[in-house]
């Protein structure tokens, strides 16, 4: 290499370009990191000043609250005490009556760094909220500890709802105080004091004697550590199930926790893991007894049954949430409803079973609730005021086949339908019923009166299915599976769901949800209101013209219910009857109901057994039970809130048609054909001049007590093709005709409890069983 080569001294040391890049990048680098830094002690400051800020208007909370066993206390709509949860005696178990075994237990699963931390535990906070923030939790929860557990069930819901970080902090913040306060023994003794333990009982002490009839420092580790598992969910670790697999798996995580946290040997743990479940369980709840409500149990049993579930569904837990539930129950019509039924009615039998809601067409308030009869010692059992497994029967015409037809088709009430032969379309099924007879033309008002079959399947066939879904959909009622002609005969509906609809006719169309609870108050004085925003169901001409031919079914001399009839109270409403499907063995009926409604009340009546298959059909002069029951019900509640009669809406007529007394939807088709009368009669004149002659001479005198009940054959009488008259049972006036079902289900599967219909058959005996027999 020359001289000339050689790098000179300015050469060594100019920078590159790489060089500069290098700094810049660095440069970069260090500015980003100090810009992450900034946010996270600026989110870090923001945190800190906002939890702070919530903790400040924390509620106070003081020894009382904190050693106070709470339970959820449920009201009537007049403040007065129906139900207190955990009703058994309580014992208060002190520092020196709670074994340390049992304190050693509660730690190891609950909280194993109890004795640690001051009130919050960070390492269990961080872990929650990896949790929270991979999806992997609910919500802010999971880092509680037991002072945290401890403040909450004192203060605080454990409502879905408040799990906010609000109510983290405040919850924070108290249990920070809670531990300056107290010792760690005795939040320990609050704890386990105050704890839900499943079957109404609240603290260990109680559940000790509840389900061992004996006191703390009796139980065996194994049963120490049963009830030490059972908090985090009382009824699922329940040793009284029947299936007690998931109690002992608890019980085993419990000992493995202890010797973890070296309280226990594993010798230790492996004996006690061997002790059964159920071993050494007392049936007789030691010493724990009644508490101090004054009203029985039985009476508001299954309205309470339905509280709690709403209260669950709303996120709550009434067991340890400690709340104040108001709810919508009139107390007084309950315990008439409650002694109606067990008492007075006179029933077929004992095992003769009823259901029945009271619904408030105003607001859709449930007023009061009969879940059964005679239903024993049964805490929480079978409700059937809200089963749907039952027909309805020919409640269902008003609700899928002439209200659509009036709110669609602008039918007035003096529509000529027709009842003749009809069979579903593409099957060889006849409709008839109970006697047998086609009764010709007649009006709308005279077949849903006399609860004729025919006529109330052809109009729906006009509506259509299409729309009388959505109809009935504007009433609180829809299924999974499409509806079909059947349908418009028996609908598979609960009582609740019947009486809601039928109070949309009351209320002039306007349908509210049905609704139990007013107002909850949580342990921290917060207060929710609840209520039912309603919305228009149907035009208010529909409404009162559906009304104005409901009052028939009671007054008529061809009415269905004449048995329910009250002189004085202003009311409209159905009955329904099914029979025993064809192919089942039996005959005769199997359900019976009565709907009815004044202006302030809509009550559903259902009457039958649970084992239908296994009981004798229900008589004939029981199938007046409902109205009798519905009948008794209302005149209390008429008596005590009379009801006005319901004031024709301008959008409605009376017109006199041969004579009777008609309604007609103002400026429809029909209106233009008659003169519009002064309305001043109030109700529908007797319309049985749509009869036949040979009809009104050979009318059946039951027929002024039950409905009319179908019966289906394969055969028609007089041997003519049964498919030939298919062709115009199917068309429809408006394109969604019934044929639009052939060979669909006609309702449900044929079973013990309702014999609906299933796909045709081949064998005509087959199909014949698929119809169930409506009334």
């Amino acid at each position: 290499m020359s001289n000339n080569d050689q790098p000179t001294r300015g050469d060594r040391h100019q920078p590159s370009q790489e060089d500069f890049d290098d700094e810049r990048s660095g440069g970069l680098i260090k500015k980003i990191l100090l810009w992450v830094a900034g946010i996270i002690v600026l989110l870090i400051v923001a945190g800190a000043a906002l939890f702070f800020y919530y903790a400040s208007s924390a509620p106070k909370i003081s020894e009382s609250e904190l050693a106070s066993q709470n339970g959820t206390t449920i009201y009537d709509d007049q403040n007065r005490v129906i139900s207190r949860l955990g009703l058994q005696k309580r014992e208060y178990a002190k520092d020196g009556q709670v074994p340390a075994t049992l304190k050693h237990a509660v730690v190891s699963i609950e909280d194993r760094r109890f004795y640690k931390h001051h009130g919050i535990d960070p390492i269990r906070i961080m872990g929650a909220a990896t949790s929270n923030i991979f999806g992997h939790s609910d919500g802010m929860q999971g880092g509680s500890t037991l002072t945290q557990q401890l403040v909450k069930l004192s203060v605080f819901s454990t409502a879905a709802s408040d799990r906010t970080f609000k109510r983290k902090a405040q919850e924070a913040w108290l249990a920070i105080n809670v531990e300056r306060h107290f010792s760690k023994n005795q939040i320990l003794d609050f704890y386990i004091n105050k704890v839900y333990m499943g079957n109404g009982v609240y603290g260990m002490q109680t559940a000790a004697q509840y389900y061992y009839g004996k006191n703390l420092d009796e139980l065996s580790l194994s049963q120490l550590a049963l009830l030490a598992g059972m908090p985090q969910s009382p009824t699922y670790y329940n040793p009284l199930s029947t299936n007690t697999q998931a109690a002992t798996q608890r019980r085993n995580e419990v000992l493995n926790a202890m010797v973890r946290s070296k309280y226990i040997t594993q010798s230790q743990a492996d004996n006690a893991a061997k002790d059964s479940i159920t071993a050494d369980l007392d049936p007789h709840h030691g010493n724990t007894s009644g508490g101090d409500v004054n009203v029985n149990e039985k009476v508001v049993d299954p309205y309470v049954k339905q509280v709690l579930a709403d209260l669950e569904a709303k996120g709550y837990n009434p067991y340890n949430d400690g709340l104040q539930v108001h709810t919508n129950l009139d107390l007084d019509a309950q315990k008439k409803l409650y002694d109606l039924a067990n008492n007075t009615v006179s029933f077929q039998s004992p095992q003769m079973q009823a259901g029945v809601a009271v619904t408030d067409p105003h607001n859709g308030q449930i007023v009061a609730m009969l879940g059964g009869r005679h239903t024993g010692k049964v805490i929480y059992g079978l409700n059937r005021a809200v089963q749907t497994n039952r027909s309805s029967g020919s409640t269902a015409k008003p609700l899928m086949d002439y209200g659509p037809a009036i709110e669609y088709l602008q039918w007035p009430t003096f529509k000529s339908v027709s009842d003749t032969k009809f069979y579903y379309p593409g099957t060889n099924i006849a409709l008839h019923d109970f006697d047998n007879k086609y009764k010709g033309t007649m009006t709308m008002r005279a077949a849903l009166v006399q609860s004729r079959n025919v006529p109330a399947i052809r109009t729906l066939q006009q509506v259509g299915i299409k729309r009388a879904t959505t109809f009935l959909k504007g009433l609180g009622i829809s299924q999974k599976k499409p509806y079909t002609l059947q349908s418009g005969i028996a609908l598979y509906i609960s009582p609740l769901q019947v009486s809601a609809a039928y109070a949309a006719f009351a209320n002039g169309g306007i349908y509210h949800k049905p609704f139990y609870i007013s107002s909850i108050t949580t342990q921290d004085g917060a207060v929710k209101h609840y209520s039912s925003t309603g919305h228009r169901a149907m035009n208010k001409a529909t409404a009162y013209m559906m009304t104005d031919m409901l009052k028939g079914v009671f007054t008529n001399s061809q009415g269905s219910a004449t048995a329910a009839r009250l002189d004085g109270v202003n009311q409209a409403g159905k009955t329904g009857t099914t029979n025993y499907p064809g192919g089942s063995g039996k005959s005769g009926v199997m359900d019976s109901w009565m709907a009815g409604y004044t202006k302030n009340y809509s009550i559903a009546v259902w009457t039958g057994y649970d084992h239908p298959m296994s009981e004798s059909p229900i008589a004939e002069s029981s199938t007046t039970d409902a109205q009798i029951l519905y009948r008794d019900l209302m005149q209390y509640l008429d008596s005590q809130n009379h009801a006005s009669d319901w004031k024709m809406p301008d959008t409605v007529e009376a017109v006199r048609v041969n004579g009777k007394r008609q309604l007609v939807i103002k400026d429809s088709k029909w209106a233009l054909q008659y003169a519009a009368i002064d309305d001043d009669s109030g109700s529908s004149d007797d319309d049985d001049s749509s009869r036949s002659s040979s009809d009104r001479s050979g009318s059946s005198s039951i027929d002024s007590i039950v409905t009319s009940r179908s019966v289906f054959s394969n055969e028609d009488q007089d041997g003519n093709n049964r498919n030939q008259n298919t062709t115009a049972n199917s068309n429809s006036s408006n394109g969604n005709s019934g044929n639009n079902n052939t060979n669909s289900n006609a309702g449900k599967s044929g079973n013990t409890n309702g014999g609906g219909a299933q796909q045709p058959a081949a064998n005509p005996q087959a199909a014949d069983a698929r119809y169930p027999k409506i009334k």
